[in-house]
């Protein structure tokens, strides 16, 4: 199983502003002038690694996800959440051809941790011998920043300014996210059963 983000974060969606001025109250310092570009990363790290924790896309964008097979013909859990649609499904053959599945035979089944795709009347098409199944899905709270949970706003907020404060620390800063950060994403994070598979 492969997923790709197909499409980045636009820096529209970024909350620049917000961190520019997060910093200056919580430091009591005037950011450099011309920064934007640095800031704009780490809000991009902090975001990358709020959702690789808690298996959320915070802002809303178009992700590929590339299997051998169905881990399960009946219901495929998709690896993000929240699903808003399914723009295309395909069957990939072992010579590398693609053909499109008619959305008639598949259905997008919401769930705030774990949303699947699911056929409309009995399991989903199955690839050929040696083929691949490619699913192309929107995933995120919001294309805006405003539309995102304020928990995970502020929680992205501080691990940003997290990154930027120690952008100089030789690695002497512990692993893993603040426990600020961790209390924030706390009701986010998905609880993992039957290893991942049916629910």
């Amino acid at each position: 199983m492969r997923l790709t983000e197909e499409t980045a974060v636009p820096v529209a969606s970024l909350p620049l502003a917000a961190l520019k001025e997060h910093l200056r109250l919580g430091s009591g310092f005037a950011l450099a002038t011309d920064q934007d570009a640095l800031l704009e990363s780490h809000l991009r790290a902090a975001i990358a690694a709020i959702e690789g924790r808690i298996a959320k896309a915070v802002i809303r964008r178009r992700f590929l996800l590339e299997m051998e097979t169905w881990r399960d013909a009946e219901a495929q859990a998709l690896p993000l959440a929240p699903v808003s649609s399914l723009v295309s499904v395909e069957l990939v053959s072992a010579l590398g051809v693609a053909t499109a599945v008619n959305p008639v035979l598949y259905r997008l089944i919401q769930d705030q941790h774990r949303p699947r795709i699911a056929g409309t009347g009995a399991a989903l098409p199955e690839p050929a011998t040696g083929g691949a199944v490619r699913v192309v899905f929107e995933a995120g709270f919001s294309a805006t920043w405003a539309g995102v949970p304020a928990d995970l706003q502020q929680a992205v907020m501080l691990l940003a300014a997290e990154y930027y404060e120690f952008r100089h620390d030789p690695g002497t800063r512990g692993a893993g996210l603040p426990g600020a950060v961790e209390g924030l994403i706390g009701r986010w994070r998905l609880i993992r059963v039957l290893g991942g598979g049916r629910r």
